[in-house]
């Protein structure tokens, strides 16, 4: 029974350095690919830096970044928004109101 819990627990602790592996690989393809971005936009001779007004050059890290946020707080906020404390919750509730419940 011992062995059987000591290989759940490396199982999980494998995923979860797996899954923070991925996530800090996503984070600097993105920081990489932005910087690059920034630099082939950028007309150093001319305008330099002045020529923020082109919003389009702006999409790709912004929507781009909204995906890093979810999925840093999927890998750092293991479910977040439906945990096992909101599961525990909910079914704790359904269980206080008996007419919610339908039996077959």
């Amino acid at each position: 029974m011992q062995d059987f819990e000591e290989e759940e627990k490396y199982k999980l602790a494998k995923k979860r350095v797996d899954d923070e592996r991925g996530f800090y690989t996503h984070l600097s393809f993105y920081v990489v690919i932005n910087l690059v971005l920034l630099f082939i936009n950028t007309n150093f001779e001319s305008q330099g830096f002045k020529n923020w007004s082109q919003w389009h050059l702006y999409i790709t890290p912004i929507l781009w970044g909204i995906g890093l946020l979810f999925h840093g707080l999927r890998v750092f906020k293991k479910n977040f928004i439906f945990g096992k404390n909101w599961e525990k919750k909910k079914i704790e509730k359904l269980m206080e109101e008996d007419d919610t419940l339908d039996l077959l």
